[in-house]
């Protein structure tokens, strides 16, 4: 009889499969010398999806003003492909993506990771002036709790007494918790951050309930294409000087993100 994989594995394995089939897919890295020759350096992103990226309006997202930021530090111009979704980048020929999970027991095949730059996860969010719960474990009998469809949260939720209201998009949820349709919601701190940035008469209150829930907590980092030792390791020092100088803090603190160092 063949051992079902862990319940824990199974959910980070599809948390992160876009991401690996995108990666896999993408086979020809540049090398540093191709990347230096060409002047730029590409990024895949989201076209519509702030705070993270958008290709239009005056925010262009905390993922193309560090990208763009590191671009220069290395002395060169950043140039983004947009794609819908995520794992479309397998279609276009892109030098790296932001934001990737590191997750330990994964393998990303075809990305090589810079060091961390921010610590992410999935938050929970109530309505102002609530009452809240430090962490997952304490939602309870009698609360609805908003969550993302077919996320690694739901699981989460699913194994505490509360009730779970499905949504395709955290900003739906964050305004049905605001409506107080719901009690509490599943929520990353940057969309969270951003939300409240946006609302500051009636911001919601974030518990960072990841910080107890191992699962959905993680670092995230610059996923390159296969990239050279020489372009891995540029990479990583122009993030290194762009957290020491506060860059990285002060492009999150614009849309109301707090920056954790990893």
């Amino acid at each position: 009889m063949k051992s079902r994989p862990s319940p824990k594995l199974t959910w980070r394995a599809a948390l992160l499969a876009p991401l690996i089939v995108c990666a896999h897919a993408m086979a020809h890295a540049r090398p540093l010398a191709e990347v230096q020759s060409s002047k730029q350096l590409s990024l895949c992103a989201n076209p519509n999806a702030l705070p993270f990226a958008a290709e239009r309006g005056d925010l262009p997202g905390f993922q193309i003003e560090i990208a763009r930021a590191l671009a220069q530090r290395m002395g060169l111009q950043l140039q983004v492909l947009w794609i819908v979704p995520r794992y479309r980048a397998a279609l276009v020929d892109c030098d790296m993506l932001m934001d990737t999970i590191l997750s330990p027991g994964v393998e990303q095949r075809g990305l090589r990771p810079s060091v961390p730059y921010q610590v992410s996860g999935v938050g929970l969010v109530f309505a102002p002036g609530q009452p809240t719960v430090p962490d997952y474990k304490s939602l309870r009998d009698g609360m609805r709790v908003g969550v993302m469809m077919n996320s690694l949260a739901s699981l989460v939720v699913s194994r505490t007494g509360a009730a779970m209201v499905p949504f395709g998009f955290e900003d739906e949820m964050m305004e049905a918790i605001a409506r107080g349709e719901v009690t509490a919601g599943a929520v990353s701190p940057a969309s969270a951050g951003y939300y409240n940035l946006r609302h500051p008469n009636q911001p919601l209150t974030v518990v960072r309930a990841q910080d107890h829930e191992p699962d959905l907590r993680w670092n995230v980092a610059v996923g390159l294409r296969r990239a050279d030792d020489a372009l891995l390791e540029a990479v990583n020092a122009a993030l290194k000087a762009l957290l020491d100088d506060g860059t990285i803090r002060a492009i999150y603190a614009r849309y109301g993100i707090e920056h954790r160092a990893p």
